[in-house]
C-alpha cells in the first residue's frame, strides 16, 4: 500500500499551489486507499513520506519558476506599454502553506480585470486557489488609466481588446500539466520569441487607435475617420474629464475628439452644462473651411449644439431646411461627385439591366429618382443592344412624407431630361408619378401590365421612411411587404453603412463621426480645387443630414440609416432572397466610369458590393427578388 499523510484524510488535495499533478497522484493514492478508513504508519515511513513530497514540491517550484520568471517580466513590460511608462515590479508574497507561491492567475489580474467585467475567462484547467493576499501594482496615473490599479471599477474593453488580453493572460499564465518539462528549461518561458513580437503588435494596434474601453486621448489620433470616435462608458462626464487627465498628452486633434466624445456622453446623461463647456472650447478648433478633421468638428459642434438649448422655432426650421429643395439639390450633387455614393448608384443601375435580361418592356417602380442614376441606367439599357427597348419609370411618393413636397417639385423636370436622354439613346421612354402610402401600393395603383419586366429601385429612400421604433404601423416594412407581392424581376437597395436609427445618442454619435468623417476625408482626396463650390454645396447637405441624425430624437429624426446586416434581416422577414453581385459588376462600373480613385475600395462579398474609404465601409449596394 502507497504511503499516505497521516494527519489528514487522503480524500483532500494538497493546496501546494504549484501545479495539478501532485494532487492528482495523491487524489489516485487516496481513491485506492478510500475503503481503508484511518491509515497507519510507522515513524520511518513517515519521515520517508516527509522527505519525499518535500524533494518533489521542490522540483516542482523549481520548474514553475523557470517557466514563469521571464514570463511575469514581459507582463511587466506590456504593462508598461499600456500605461505609458514604466509600472513598479509585481511583488508576490509568500502563503500560508510554508512559502508557497502566488496564484499565477491572480498576478495578472489587474491587467485582465476589463476583460473579466465582459465576458468571463474559463481556463482549460481550473485550480482551486487558496485565500492569500497578493500586493499588486502601485497605484498609478498610468495604471489608473488602464484599470491596472484596483480602483476605480474597470470600464469594459472592445471585443478585439478582450481578446488580446485573454490571448495574453493564456500565453503567460497557463501553465499545462501535459506540457513537455523540456518546453520550460533552457530559455525559461514557453513563449517564443515571435508570439512575444505578435503580441505586442496586436497591443500597440489597439492603443494605436481608441476604442470604447479606452479613452481616445490615451491613443495617437491619425486623423482617419475610420478610426472612429469614442465613447467613455460611464454615466457621468466628470468620470471621463478625470481619466482623460491621467494618460498622456494627446495631439491636438485626439484631444478635439475626445472632447467631442465627452459632450456626447454628457449630453446623454442630461448634464448640458458640461455639455455646453466642452463645446464652447471645441469651437475655437472648429473651421468650415479647414482641412476634413476641422471641417467635421465644424459639423459635429453645431449638430449636438442644437440639443443644449431646443426650440421649437429652431426645430421647425431645421425639418423645412432638411426637407427643402435646396437639400435635395445638395444631397444629389453629393451622390454625384462622391466616389462612394456614385458607384454604388452605378451597381444598382447593372444589377436591373443583368436582371432583365433581353427583355424590351422594362418598367421601374422608383421612390427617389435620381438624375444621375437614371441617366447611367438609361445608358446600360442602350448597351445592350436590344431593338425595340422601351423604358416605363413610375416615380412613387408618400402624401404623408416631409420630402414629398420638394421631390415632386423637380420630378416634372428630371422626366423632361431622362426622356431626351432616352430618345437619343433609342429608346422609347415614359414617366409618370403616382402618390400613395405604403399601405395602398399595389399592382393596379402603379400601372403594371402584362409582358413587362417589373424592377423596383430603392436607393437612398427606406433609410427617410418610419420603422416600429417611430410609428406602430411600421411603413419601412409596410412597404417591403407590398413591394414583394409586386413580384419583381429585382429590387435594388443602397443605403450608408450607418446605424442612425435605434442605436442611442452615444453610440449613434461615434458611428456618425466615423462616417461623415470618412465621407468629407474621400471628398478632398478625390475632388480638385476647380470642384470647391460642389464640395461646399454637398458639404452643406451633409452638415444638415449630421445635425439631423445626432441632434434630434423621436419623429424629429428623419434620418434613420441602417447597416446591411439590419436591412437582410428585414428584407428576409419581407419574403426576399438575395440577388448575388460578383466582381463582374464592379468591373462593368469600372469600364463605365473609370478606376476607383487612390483611397476608394469596391469589395464583393458576400453578394454585396461595399464600397469604402480607406477600408470603412461607406455605402453598400445589393439585390433582392
Amino acid at each position: 500500500m502507497e504511503p499516505g499523510a497521516p494527519w489528514r484524510d487522503p480524500r483532500q488535495g494538497y493546496a501546494y499551489g504549484v501545479g495539478s499533478a501532485l494532487q492528482m497522484q495523491l487524489q489516485q493514492r487516496a481513491d485506492a486507499a478510500a475503503g481503508g478508513g484511518v491509515l497507519k504508519r510507522s515513524l520511518g515511513e513517515l519521515e520517508r513520506w516527509q522527505h519525499q513530497q518535500q524533494h518533489h514540491v521542490a522540483a516542482q517550484q523549481a520548474l514553475y519558476l523557470r517557466a514563469v520568471r521571464q514570463r511575469t517580466a514581459a507582463a511587466a513590460d506590456i504593462a508598461a506599454l499600456l500605461g505609458g511608462g514604466p509600472t513598479q515590479p509585481l511583488v508576490l508574497s509568500g502563503s500560508s502553506y510554508g512559502g508557497g507561491l502566488a496564484s499565477p492567475s491572480s498576478t495578472l489580474s489587474s491587467l485582465t480585470t476589463a476583460s473579466r467585467a465582459a465576458v468571463p475567462l474559463m481556463h482549460p484547467h481550473p485550480q482551486p486557489q487558496p485565500q492569500r493576499q497578493v500586493p499588486l501594482m502601485t497605484s498609478s496615473p498610468q495604471t489608473q488609466a488602464f484599470g491596472l490599479s484596483r480602483a476605480p471599477p474597470p470600464q469594459p474593453a472592445a471585443s478585439s481588446e478582450l481578446f488580446i488580453l485573454q490571448e495574453l493572460e493564456k500565453q503567460l499564465l497557463d501553465d499545462d500539466d501535459d506540457e513537455p518539462v523540456a518546453a520550460m528549461s533552457g530559455t525559461g518561458s514557453a513563449v517564443t520569441n515571435s508570439e512575444w513580437e505578435e503580441t505586442i503588435h496586436q497591443l500597440n494596434s489597439i492603443t494605436a487607435a481608441p476604442s470604447p474601453g479606452l479613452p481616445a486621448a490615451a491613443a495617437p489620433n491619425n486623423n482617419n475617420a475610420n478610426a472612429g470616435m469614442t465613447t467613455s462608458p460611464s454615466n457621468s462626464s466628470s468620470s471621463t474629464a478625470s481619466s482623460s487627465a491621467s494618460c498622456s498628452p494627446p495631439t491636438p486633434g485626439a484631444a478635439s475628439r475626445q472632447l467631442l466624445s465627452e459632450a456626447a456622453v454628457a449630453l446623454a446623461d442630461g448634464n448640458h452644462e458640461a455639455a455646453a463647456t466642452h463645446l464652447a472650447a471645441l469651437k475655437r478648433a472648429a473651421n468650415q473651411h479647414g482641412d476634413a478633421e476641422q471641417r467635421l468638428i465644424a459639423m459635429m459642434v453645431a449638430a449636438l449644439s442644437s440639443r443644449i438649448v431646443p426650440t421649437a422655432s429652431a426645430l421647425a426650421q431645421h425639418l423645412a431646411e432638411l426637407c427643402g429643395a435646396e437639400q435635395r439639390a445638395g444631397s444629389q450633387l453629393l451622390h454625384d461627385i462622391s466616389p462612394c455614393f456614385r458607384l454604388a448608384l452605378h451597381a444598382a443601375s447593372v444589377a436591373i439591366v443583368e436582371a432583365v435580361g433581353d427583355h424590351r418592356a422594362i418598367h421601374l417602380v422608383d421612390f427617389d429618382v435620381s438624375l444621375q442614376q437614371h441617366a447611367a441606367l438609361i445608358q446600360y439599357l442602350a448597351d445592350r443592344r436590344v431593338p425595340g427597348t422601351s423604358l416605363k419609370v413610375t416615380a412613387v411618393t408618400d402624401p404623408g412624407s416631409p420630402y414629398t413636397q420638394s421631390l415632386s417639385a423637380t420630378l416634372t423636370a428630371i422626366g423632361e431630361q431622362l426622356k431626351q436622354l432616352a430618345e437619343r439613346a433609342g429608346i422609347e421612354y415614359r414617366f409618370k408619378v403616382v402618390s400613395c402610402r405604403a399601405a395602398e401600393l399595389d399592382a393596379s395603383r402603379l400601372g403594371c401590365a402584362p409582358g413587362e419586366a417589373l424592377t423596383v429601385n430603392l436607393a437612398f429612400a427606406l433609410s427617410h421612411i418610419p420603422d416600429e421604433s417611430v410609428s406602430p404601423a411600421n411603413p419601412r416594412d409596410e412597404l417591403l411587404r407590398r413591394v414583394r407581392a409586386l413580384g419583381p424581376q429585382v429590387v435594388a437597395l443602397v443605403e450608408q453603412e450607418l446605424n442612425t436609427n435605434t442605436a442611442p445618442l452615444a453610440a449613434r454619435f461615434t458611428d456618425a463621426c466615423a462616417h461623415y468623417g470618412a465621407i468629407l476625408e474621400s471628398l478632398d482626396a478625390t475632388l480638385g480645387r476647380e470642384s470647391a463650390e460642389k464640395k461646399a454645396r454637398a458639404e452643406a447637405a451633409l452638415a444638415k443630414k449630421a445635425a439631423n441624425a445626432v441632434g434630434r430624437e423621436g419623429p424629429d429624426r428623419l434620418e434613420r440609416c441602417e447597416v446591411f446586416g439590419k436591412w437582410r434581416a428585414r428584407f428576409g422577414m419581407a419574403g426576399f432572397r438575395p440577388v448575388a453581385l460578383g466582381p463582374g459588376i464592379a468591373d462593368q462600373v469600372a469600364a463605365r466610369v473609370g478606376p476607383a480613385p487612390p483611397g476608394i475600395s469596391v469589395k464583393a462579398e458576400n453578394g454585396v458590393l461595399r464600397l469604402c474609404w480607406m477600408g470603412r465601409v461607406v455605402t453598400v449596394a445589393s439585390a433582392w427578388r
